[in-house]
């Protein structure tokens, strides 16, 4: 970005970014059209690059336009940290704040909760980005991201949600087949659905006991002939009767509950999978993402 670029620049492209065409951006900002398309044309030839493809029918980004609306939206976000930092803590959370999830507890859990969180906050834009992998916090694509476990990173910060457990568990009609495991070392001697999320090493179950206030870790490389990345297909497959699944509680709690899925080796704990909001240290006085974090996490306590 040159040394000439104004904040109402960065503005103007971003309600131009999230607009149909030029006309819709110009109704929006209350001009004509042609006023739209000459500041377009001044932006482009301060930059020395293109930064929209207009054709007659609409108009999309360059790959330097993608770049421009990236740091437009990130820096206009901070001017208004910024201002509602100076106003003090009565301000109400304005701006676009970008949250990612894991695809099926986004669905199910974060996307109803963004939309509650809207009606309180109609001030805010709200970005849901769900992705398998989370993003790298250096590449700047979000503002708070909800996982399981704590991160690895201290520099992090992380607010713990909610409890979460992984849960053993199978169908009546494959317990019916076969003997449920009464030991983690049973395990190698059934079809274990796979799942293949974010590091976690791939086919390796730990299983944890405690006796006499002693831990004790067993490790199961299991097997099976089915496997995915994607936790949705692994719960139906166990639905279907293909095999023992280990999966979150938030993800299979109305199943056990219905009788459609059977917890095995109840004694036995599997790695925490507590629920976590985590973000960058310089967000942590960003007026909507702390309103959004706190809004989670009432919420998850109701």
């Amino acid at each position: 970005m040159t040394s000439g670029t104004h904040p109402s620049e960065l503005a103007f492209f971003s309600v131009l970014a999230a607009s149909a065409g030029l006309g819709a951006a110009a109704r929006t900002l209350g001009v004509t059209t042609p006023a739209v398309s000459k500041r377009l044309a001044q932006m482009e030839a301060r930059l020395g690059i293109p930064l929209v493809i207009r054709t007659t029918r609409r108009m999309r980004l360059t790959p330097e336009g993608e770049i421009y609306l990236a740091h437009a939206r990130r820096i206009l976000a901070e001017i208004d940290d910024m201002e509602q930092l100076l106003a003090g803590s009565g301000a109400a959370p304005k701006g676009l704040l970008r949250v990612n999830a894991s695809p099926g507890f986004g669905r199910s859990y974060i996307a109803p909760l963004v939309s509650r969180f809207m009606l309180k906050y109609p001030d805010v834009q709200v970005q849901l980005q769900l992705s398998v992998d989370p993003p790298a916090f250096s590449s700047d694509a979000f503002d708070v991201c909800i996982r399981f476990g704590e991160p690895p990173d201290g520099r992090i910060m992380a607010r713990r949600l909610a409890a979460n457990r992984r849960l053993l568990c199978a169908s009546p009609a494959y317990l019916a087949r076969h003997a449920a495991p009464a030991t983690p070392k049973d395990l190698e001697k059934h079809n274990c659905i796979g799942i293949q999320q974010g590091d976690e090493a791939y086919g390796v179950w730990r299983l944890t006991t405690e006796q006499g206030g002693e831990k004790t870790t067993e490790v199961v490389r299991v097997h099976g002939t089915l496997s995915t990345n994607d936790g949705e297909t692994a719960v139906n497959w166990a639905l279907d009767g293909h095999g023992i699944l280990m999966r979150a509680e938030w993800d299979i709690s109305r199943y056990l509950d219905s009788g459609r899925l059977v917890q095995v080796l109840h004694d036995y704990q599997t790695p925490d999978a507590d629920i976590y909001a985590t973000y960058l240290q310089r967000h942590q006085l960003s007026t909507r993402v702390r309103a959004f974090v706190d809004f989670v996490a009432l919420s998850f306590r109701g």
